[in-house]
Protein backbone atom coordinates (compact mmCIF):
# COMPACT_ATOMS: atom_id res chain seq x y z
CA UNK A 1 0.00 0.00 0.00
CA UNK A 2 1.06 3.65 -0.87
CA UNK A 3 2.09 5.65 2.55
CA UNK A 4 3.18 8.95 1.53
CA UNK A 5 4.89 11.02 4.03
CA UNK A 6 1.77 13.81 5.24
CA UNK A 7 5.04 17.23 3.81
CA UNK A 8 5.73 15.01 -0.02
CA UNK A 9 6.08 17.30 -2.49
CA UNK A 10 8.25 17.25 -5.83
CA UNK A 11 9.70 20.98 -6.41
CA UNK A 12 11.87 22.22 -8.93
CA UNK A 13 13.64 25.42 -9.21
CA UNK A 14 14.81 27.35 -12.16
CA UNK A 15 15.93 24.54 -14.42
CA UNK A 16 17.53 24.61 -17.46
CA UNK A 17 18.48 21.41 -19.91
CA UNK A 18 20.40 21.81 -22.94
CA UNK A 19 20.88 18.77 -25.48
CA UNK A 20 24.36 19.98 -27.63
CA UNK A 21 23.93 23.13 -28.58
CA UNK A 22 20.05 23.68 -28.38
CA UNK A 23 18.17 25.12 -25.24
CA UNK A 24 15.72 23.07 -24.44
CA UNK A 25 13.91 24.68 -21.41
CA UNK A 26 15.03 27.27 -19.09
CA UNK A 27 13.96 29.00 -15.54
CA UNK A 28 11.62 26.04 -14.91
CA UNK A 29 10.03 25.87 -11.71
CA UNK A 30 7.09 24.01 -9.82
CA UNK A 31 5.77 22.44 -6.68
CA UNK A 32 3.64 19.65 -6.92
CA UNK A 33 2.21 18.68 -3.73
CA UNK A 34 -0.26 15.46 -2.33
CA UNK A 35 -3.35 14.62 -4.59
CA UNK A 36 -1.56 17.05 -7.65
CA UNK A 37 -0.80 15.96 -10.94
CA UNK A 38 1.49 17.82 -13.34
CA UNK A 39 0.63 17.60 -16.56
CA UNK A 40 3.80 18.10 -18.83
CA UNK A 41 3.03 19.40 -22.53
CA UNK A 42 4.66 20.51 -25.46
CA UNK A 43 5.72 19.74 -28.60
CA UNK A 44 7.50 17.02 -30.27
CA UNK A 45 11.63 17.19 -29.24
CA UNK A 46 11.06 20.11 -26.80
CA UNK A 47 11.94 18.45 -24.37
CA UNK A 48 9.50 16.86 -22.64
CA UNK A 49 10.89 13.30 -22.37
CA UNK A 50 14.54 15.37 -20.94
CA UNK A 51 12.40 17.14 -18.09
CA UNK A 52 11.20 13.16 -16.96
CA UNK A 53 14.59 12.16 -16.58
CA UNK A 54 15.50 15.19 -14.56
CA UNK A 55 13.01 14.74 -12.17
CA UNK A 56 13.98 10.62 -12.04
CA UNK A 57 17.07 11.61 -11.47
CA UNK A 58 18.72 9.97 -14.62
CA UNK A 59 19.63 13.02 -15.52
CA UNK A 60 21.30 16.21 -13.96
CA UNK A 61 20.12 19.57 -15.20
CA UNK A 62 22.43 22.42 -16.41
CA UNK A 63 21.13 24.51 -14.23
CA UNK A 64 18.71 24.65 -10.75
CA UNK A 65 17.71 21.72 -8.56
CA UNK A 66 15.14 18.87 -8.05
CA UNK A 67 13.91 18.47 -4.69
CA UNK A 68 12.02 15.81 -3.03
CA UNK A 69 10.32 17.32 0.34
CA UNK A 70 12.50 19.90 0.04
CA UNK A 71 15.23 17.97 -0.05
CA UNK A 72 17.99 17.86 -3.26
CA UNK A 73 16.93 14.34 -5.17
CA UNK A 74 21.11 14.07 -5.12
CA UNK A 75 21.05 14.06 -1.25
CA UNK A 76 18.28 11.62 -0.63
CA UNK A 77 18.64 9.75 -3.33
CA UNK A 78 17.49 6.24 -1.68
CA UNK A 79 14.66 7.48 0.08
CA UNK A 80 13.58 9.36 -3.46
CA UNK A 81 14.22 6.26 -5.37
CA UNK A 82 11.78 3.82 -3.00
CA UNK A 83 9.34 6.77 -2.91
CA UNK A 84 9.05 7.64 -6.77
CA UNK A 85 7.97 4.82 -10.09
CA UNK A 86 8.74 6.09 -13.36
CA UNK A 87 6.89 3.80 -16.46
CA UNK A 88 8.67 5.54 -19.72
CA UNK A 89 8.06 4.60 -23.22
CA UNK A 90 9.75 0.68 -22.48
CA UNK A 91 7.10 -1.37 -19.94
CA UNK A 92 10.37 -2.39 -18.26
CA UNK A 93 9.04 -5.87 -18.63
CA UNK A 94 11.04 -9.42 -19.27
CA UNK A 95 9.74 -11.14 -22.09
CA UNK A 96 10.94 -14.57 -20.72
CA UNK A 97 8.89 -14.65 -17.61
CA UNK A 98 5.25 -14.61 -17.05
CA UNK A 99 3.37 -12.03 -15.73
CA UNK A 100 3.28 -12.93 -12.23
CA UNK A 101 7.06 -13.69 -12.46
CA UNK A 102 7.59 -10.01 -13.51
CA UNK A 103 5.62 -9.08 -10.65
CA UNK A 104 7.76 -11.12 -8.63
CA UNK A 105 10.90 -10.08 -9.98
CA UNK A 106 9.54 -5.64 -9.59
CA UNK A 107 9.09 -6.64 -5.74
CA UNK A 108 12.38 -7.50 -5.47
CA UNK A 109 13.74 -4.59 -7.18
CA UNK A 110 12.01 -2.37 -5.18
CA UNK A 111 12.97 -4.36 -1.56
CA UNK A 112 9.22 -5.01 -0.87
CA UNK A 113 7.32 -7.99 0.22
CA UNK A 114 5.87 -10.05 -2.53
CA UNK A 115 2.02 -11.27 -2.04
CA UNK A 116 0.91 -13.76 -4.75
CA UNK A 117 -2.61 -13.42 -4.26
CA UNK A 118 -2.39 -9.47 -4.54
CA UNK A 119 -0.39 -9.69 -7.12
CA UNK A 120 -2.91 -12.45 -8.86
CA UNK A 121 -6.11 -10.28 -8.23
CA UNK A 122 -4.26 -7.04 -9.42
CA UNK A 123 -3.73 -8.55 -12.74
CA UNK A 124 -7.17 -9.98 -13.04
CA UNK A 125 -8.34 -6.09 -12.35
CA UNK A 126 -6.50 -4.97 -15.40
CA UNK A 127 -7.55 -7.88 -17.25
CA UNK A 128 -5.00 -10.16 -17.66
CA UNK A 129 -6.47 -13.54 -16.20
CA UNK A 130 -6.44 -15.14 -19.45
CA UNK A 131 -2.18 -14.39 -19.57
CA UNK A 132 -0.90 -15.44 -16.06
CA UNK A 133 0.29 -18.45 -17.57
CA UNK A 134 2.11 -17.05 -20.71
CA UNK A 135 5.59 -15.42 -21.47
CA UNK A 136 5.09 -11.50 -21.78
CA UNK A 137 6.66 -12.24 -25.24
CA UNK A 138 3.40 -13.70 -25.98
CA UNK A 139 1.96 -10.79 -25.16
CA UNK A 140 0.36 -7.52 -27.00
CA UNK A 141 1.78 -4.01 -26.55
CA UNK A 142 -1.21 -3.43 -24.24
CA UNK A 143 -1.04 -6.48 -22.50
CA UNK A 144 2.66 -6.12 -21.43
CA UNK A 145 1.94 -2.19 -20.53
CA UNK A 146 -0.74 -3.64 -18.29
CA UNK A 147 1.60 -5.80 -16.35
CA UNK A 148 3.59 -2.58 -16.47
CA UNK A 149 0.86 -0.65 -14.56
CA UNK A 150 0.28 -3.68 -11.95
CA UNK A 151 3.69 -3.39 -10.74
CA UNK A 152 3.33 0.22 -10.62
CA UNK A 153 -0.04 -0.26 -8.42
CA UNK A 154 1.88 -2.82 -6.45
CA UNK A 155 5.43 -0.70 -5.98
CA UNK A 156 3.93 1.57 -2.98
CA UNK A 157 5.54 4.49 -4.29
CA UNK A 158 3.78 7.54 -3.88
CA UNK A 159 4.96 9.31 -6.66
CA UNK A 160 4.02 8.14 -10.13
CA UNK A 161 6.46 9.88 -12.97
CA UNK A 162 4.65 8.32 -16.65
CA UNK A 163 6.01 9.52 -19.97
CA UNK A 164 3.23 9.16 -22.47
CA UNK A 165 1.34 6.36 -20.71
CA UNK A 166 -1.38 5.97 -23.06
CA UNK A 167 0.43 5.04 -25.56
CA UNK A 168 -0.85 2.07 -28.13
CA UNK A 169 -4.16 1.63 -25.75
CA UNK A 170 -7.17 0.89 -26.76
CA UNK A 171 -10.60 3.03 -25.61
CA UNK A 172 -10.79 0.35 -22.35
CA UNK A 173 -7.27 0.49 -21.48
CA UNK A 174 -7.16 3.59 -21.77
CA UNK A 175 -10.08 5.03 -19.76
CA UNK A 176 -8.31 2.05 -17.01
CA UNK A 177 -5.58 4.37 -16.70
CA UNK A 178 -7.02 7.11 -16.27
CA UNK A 179 -9.15 5.63 -13.42
CA UNK A 180 -5.90 4.41 -11.87
CA UNK A 181 -4.39 8.15 -12.10
CA UNK A 182 -7.22 9.19 -10.61
CA UNK A 183 -7.62 6.68 -7.35
CA UNK A 184 -3.77 6.86 -6.95
CA UNK A 185 -4.17 10.69 -6.47
CA UNK A 186 -7.85 10.64 -4.64
CA UNK A 187 -5.58 8.11 -2.16
CA UNK A 188 -2.79 11.57 -1.68
CA UNK A 189 -0.44 10.03 -4.66
CA UNK A 190 1.34 12.93 -7.05
CA UNK A 191 1.55 11.92 -10.54
CA UNK A 192 3.89 13.35 -13.58
CA UNK A 193 2.88 12.84 -17.15
CA UNK A 194 3.07 13.63 -20.54
CA UNK A 195 0.43 12.73 -23.11
CA UNK A 196 -0.55 13.55 -26.51
CA UNK A 197 -3.61 12.34 -26.11
CA UNK A 198 -6.64 14.00 -24.50
CA UNK A 199 -6.75 12.91 -20.90
CA UNK A 200 -10.34 12.57 -18.88
CA UNK A 201 -9.58 14.51 -15.88
CA UNK A 202 -12.48 14.96 -14.44
CA UNK A 203 -11.99 15.46 -10.72
CA UNK A 204 -8.31 15.91 -10.57
CA UNK A 205 -6.47 18.46 -9.20
CA UNK A 206 -4.20 19.18 -12.53
CA UNK A 207 -1.27 21.57 -12.99
CA UNK A 208 -0.13 22.01 -16.83
CA UNK A 209 3.42 23.10 -17.99
CA UNK A 210 4.56 23.74 -21.22
CA UNK A 211 8.05 22.30 -21.69
CA UNK A 212 9.75 24.64 -25.02
CA UNK A 213 12.70 26.72 -25.74
CA UNK A 214 10.91 29.77 -24.28
CA UNK A 215 11.52 31.18 -20.77
CA UNK A 216 9.12 28.87 -18.60
CA UNK A 217 7.47 30.19 -15.71
CA UNK A 218 5.92 28.46 -12.72
CA UNK A 219 3.62 25.57 -13.72
CA UNK A 220 -0.60 26.72 -13.40
CA UNK A 221 -3.26 25.00 -11.81
CA UNK A 222 -6.65 24.30 -13.32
Amino acid sequence: MMDPTPAASLSAHNLACERGDRLLFRRLSFTLSRAQLLLVQGGNGQGKTSLLRLLTGLGRPDEGEVRWSGESIARCRDRYYRDMAHLGHANGIKDELNPLENLRFHAVLRDRPFEPGQAVATLRRLGLSRCLDLPCRALSFGQRRRVALAALLLGGASLWVLDEPLTGLDVNAIALVEDLIREHLHAGGMVVATTHQAMNLEGVDVQRLVVGPAPVRSAESH
